[in-house]
């Protein structure tokens, strides 16, 4: 029996995406991948390279249809999947830019509808 943890509802999206990875404000990995579902506090991607969980920044650049959101957040969880690829979980640093705050509710409550 599973318990569901999470604050926000997840929504399955598939969107391309950048991203990069800091370790002590220097850029150690970059790549492109793509989302695989996403809510007002997190993100689940899929990238072909792992992510250390211990004191990184990622900065995830995504496509929301005509929007691009740049958000900043934390690896929370790293697994390899049977097609060779990573499912990266990434959980945001709290949010204080208002228009980032406005696409990504305006995003995740669309889906939801």
């Amino acid at each position: 029996m599973s318990t569901e943890n999470r604050k926000h509802q997840r929504i399955a999206s598939l969107n391309l995406l950048h991203v990069e990875v800091y370790k002590e404000d220097n850029l150690i990995k970059q790549g492109a991948g793509r989302t695989l579902n996403i809510s007002e506090s997190g993100i689940l991607l899929e990238i072909n390279f792992p992510i250390d969980k211990d004191n990184v920044v990622v900065q995830v650049a995504i496509g929301l249809k005509e929007d691009l959101l740049e958000i900043k957040g934390k690896s929370v969880r790293c697994l390899q999947a049977e097609n060779g690829k990573y499912q990266i979980g990434i959980l945001f640093d709290k949010i204080t830019n208002e228009t980032t705050d406005k696409i990504l509710r305006k995003y995740v409550e669309a889906f939801k509808n």
